[in-house]
């Protein structure tokens, strides 16, 4: 597949116009709990990051957000670095660093997988808690210093929901006015999801739309496929396999999203198969973490890694892990040339502290090649 043929394809399909967008966006998720694992704010890289989505506040069923982990979040010791002292918690260690990385943005994300979405449709039906819910996210940014919110609800499940997502968007831009604050929002990449959302109203009270483009696969597809494929197989070995990056930020563009608001998830962990030949093949388990090891933990020893560069995909096989899909430095770098093409906002990780140290170990982490391939030299 030529270099020019996902925007030829995309200009084609949806008729916009070739991309201006110069400045990109190469953002990280950081789960608070990382900091009990020796992995406190300061580790991370600001020189090649543009935005910390800080994970995860909680929302109450009557709308109040609230901190899922005071201790972590506004009260354990956080060590400092360089000129950036040490404090109290990590939400105020990030409110240190801003102060050295100027241009840093960190936006508080609410939600999450599991535990973490359950009340948003309640708090989302009722003008009232809505209402409750922009104030008290809106009082958290003022509190801490930081610069927006980031909505992760792990889905609308209906049309009902998806109208109600959009109503919880306008009444917290009505407290976040833009530029001043940012405000974003994680999706699926998959239709069955995103079709129950108006994304074009949807987009027009966002900054970004984080597009989860990952977990194409994983223990509930019958066969292996790659779980974060840049572009589509030209002969898909079932439905799941036919989803891939691409192919979702097209199905968003269709929908009226601005591209230059899509920042294209990238994942820092594998999905394992045990006892599987490879792609389009069967397994009979998996290995790690709930099926999982996070990328500073691959290729797995004693494991071959491999890329595809007809579909943009990574994966090791051998070792404990069986068949991992995952990417590479490689895949990132074609992910970041497609953004480019594209025009679309950027690149974001899933997370920033399952890659690598991008401080000591550049020529292996995803988060800087990244944005070595945002800004090329």
């Amino acid at each position: 597949m030529s270099s020019r043929a996902p925007f030829l394809f995309l200009e084609h399909d949806t008729g916009f116009s070739p991309p201006l967008q110069k400045m990109y966006w190469n953002a990280v998720y950081y789960p608070n709990w990382r900091i009990y694992r020796d992995q406190p704010p300061a580790s991370l890289n600001f020189d090649v990051v543009s935005h910390v989505f800080y994970a995860f506040a909680w929302v109450k069923p009557d709308g109040t957000v609230y901190l899922s982990d005071e201790w972590a979040d506004a009260q354990i010791d956080v060590p400092g670095v360089g000129d950036v002292p040490a404090t109290k918690g990590c939400l105020n260690s990030f409110a240190l660093l801003k102060k050295k990385y100027t241009k840093l943005r960190v936006v508080l994300s609410v939600g999450g997988g599991g535990k973490g979405s359950e009340p948003f449709a309640e708090v989302a039906r009722n003008p009232a808690t809505r209402e409750r819910f922009a104030q008290t996210a809106f009082g958290l940014v003022q509190q801490f210093g930081i610069d927006g919110i980031d909505i992760d609800w792990e889905h609308p499940a209906d049309s009902r929901q998806g109208e109600d997502y959009v109503a919880l968007l306008a009444a917290l831009r009505a407290h976040l006015p833009a530029p001043r604050y940012t405000l974003s929002s994680a999706l699926p990449a998959g239709q069955w999801a995103l079709q129950h959302i108006n994304l074009s109203h949807a987009s027009h009270y966002l900054d970004m739309v984080n597009l989860m483009s990952y977990d194409f696969s994983g223990p509930w597809v019958p066969k292996t496929g790659h779980q974060a494929q840049l572009f589509t197989p030209q002969i898909p070995h079932s439905a799941e396999a036919a989803i891939s990056c691409h192919s979702a930020v097209a199905y968003m563009v269709r929908q009226g999203v601005p591209q230059n608001k899509i920042v294209m998830g990238v994942p820092a962990y594998g999905r394992s198969f045990t006892g599987s030949r490879g792609v389009g093949h069967p397994y009979s388990g998996q290995a790690g973490e709930e099926g999982t090891f996070e990328y500073r933990d691959l290729p797995r020893p004693g494991a071959t890694e491999h890329v595809d560069e007809q579909v943009g995909a990574a994966y090791c096989i051998g070792g404990d892990g069986g068949w991992v899909t995952y990417d590479t430095p490689q895949t990132v770098k074609m992910k970041a040339n497609y953004v480019r093409q594209n025009g679309l906002g950027g690149l974001f990780y899933w997370t920033g502290t399952g890659d690598v140290s991008a401080i000591t170990q550049k020529d292996r982490s995803l988060v800087y090649n990244g944005f070595m391939g945002l800004f090329p030299q």
